[in-house]
């Protein structure tokens, strides 16, 4: 290879840079593994914790509620940990929220049942999923703007979607932990091993990993370049980050990304909390069958994650946001809508989940990164954290719309309007906002006019 090929050859990643974007992944990694457990993990044992012979109905609110306890707690923890983060270092915050929630899943994992505390079990449960959430709202609140922070601004969009695709893994990891739990003791009566505690290993799990990650931040990953060099700045350290935030061209740029990221989430729901339990009744998978589709579907998301990221890097963060907005309206709830209408067996369903999913979850791979564009250094945790955890709390009560569409079309379809109405959103939060691609991180990132739309930033 000649000198001036070796030359202009993009430098690898410092060792600090590649120990802080690995912890960005596991972190997100850690953090989704934790927030599915309910859906994938207790779901099957959920009679350990609620008296006998619910209706369905009140099962799924029960089980939406312990779900959406953790999502509403996420951005509590962001507005504390955001704030901190963008005050003492991006470092420190991210071990003590890995602490924290750490903390709090193993003790999830040593809860009684209702035979041993009725009601107070299940009350016990969604409290510590609630402080749980604060924790978690946390943790990537700190670690996703640290890495991205490492980032090369020419290959943001592969890092952001590699941090991003730790979501699809850590639902296909505990989609087979859980499948190999159930395989060796099979849920159902009460009494049964799974139920009195083989559900309580995946928790112990994701208690130990939260833990680990927290001992590798604290030992191995150091604090933002661009953190401390705004830390020295004393114009960026005279207003408080949350104020800053809220006021002025901030307040634009926050509103701006709470749009789209509402339409993100809205996006995420009916796919990933409501459609495993469609893969069972009515698709009618058994199941090992319905557990199957769910490692395949995600294993191919991971890709499309990655590739959502990659693609943002190539034609710009704002027309991705705007083509993937329309796909999620369009596209998702017609792939959603065949697989529920139409049953059409393992091989048809596994072929239209994938669709489904895929198509919902590619706009994903540039949400890491293009909402860490959006703000400059002395607020970006607050922006980042607040802008990506207060838009899930309208999304986080999916349970309660679709109950309340169910008075006018059947429940399995419920799922399709708030899909088209997230990709609504996506699109107008994405033409809303700037192009971000070349932005340098640590300047601020202007509203979008006319005369700039569209066009790259220097």
């Amino acid at each position: 290879m000649s000198t001036s090929r070796r030359a202009t050859r993009p430098e690898g990643l410092r060792p600090e840079a590649r120990r802080a974007i690995r912890g960005g992944f596991f972190g997100f990694f850690v953090d989704m593994f934790d927030i599915y457990l309910p859906i994938v993990v207790l779901a099957p044992a959920l009679i350990y914790f609620t008296p006998a012979h619910l209706s369905s109905g009140t099962k799924g609110v029960i089980t939406g509620s312990v779900f959406a306890a953790t999502l509403l707690g996420r951005p509590i923890g962001a507005f504390v940990f955001g704030h901190l983060a963008d005050r003492i270092g991006r470092k420190r915050v991210t071990t003590i929220a890995l602490t924290g929630f750490g903390t709090a899943t193993l003790l999830m994992g040593a809860l009684p049942g209702y035979q041993h505390w009725g009601l107070t079990s299940i009350a016990l449960l969604i409290v510590l999923r609630f402080i749980d959430g604060i924790f978690l709202g946390g943790e990537y609140t700190a670690a996703s703007p640290l890495a991205m922070e490492y980032s090369p601004k020419h290959k943001r969009g592969l890092y952001g979607g590699i941090i991003q695709a730790g979501y699809p893994m850590a639902f296909f990891s505990i989609s087979l932990l859980a499948l190999g739990l159930l395989t060796a003791m099979p849920a159902g009566t009460l009494d049964s091993a799974y139920v009195q505690w083989g559900w309580r290993i995946p928790f112990v799990i994701g208690g130990l990993m939260a833990w680990g990650l927290a001992i590798y931040y604290k030992g191995k990953v150091e604090e933002s370049e661009a953190f401390t060099a705004s830390k020295k700045s004393a114009t960026t350290r005279t207003v408080s980050p949350l104020r800053e935030l809220f006021t002025g061209d901030s307040r634009k740029d926050f509103l701006q990304v709470f749009v789209l990221m509402s339409g993100f989430w809205l996006s995420v729901q009916p796919t990933a909390a409501v459609l495993p339990a469609l893969l069972r009744d009515p698709i009618g998978l058994s199941y090992t069958k319905a557990t199957l589709t769910l490692v395949i579907t995600y294993i191919l998301t991971t890709g499309s994650i990655i590739g959502g990221g990659v693609l943002s890097q190539r034609i710009g963060r704002r027309r991705f946001l705007i083509w993937s907005g329309v796909v999620v309206a369009v596209a998702t709830p017609i792939f959603y809508g065949l697989a529920v209408g139409l049953r059409p067996g393992f091989a048809g369903t596994t072929a239209l989940t994938v669709a489904t999913t895929v198509c919902g979850f590619a706009c994903w791979g540039v949400a890491t990164t293009y909402v860490n564009e959006r703000f400059r250094t002395g607020v970006r945790a607050s922006g980042f954290g607040l802008g990506y955890s207060l838009a899930v709390i309208i999304p986080s009560f999916y349970a309660y719309f679709q109950a309340a569409l169910d008075l006018v079309m059947p429940i399995q379809y419920t799922g399709i309007p708030l899909l088209v109405l997230g990709g609504i959103l996506v699109v107008i939060g994405g033409a809303w906002g700037p192009e971000t691609r070349d932005v340098d991180f640590g300047v601020p990132v202007p509203a979008a006019t006319p005369a700039r739309t569209g066009v790259r930033l220097a």
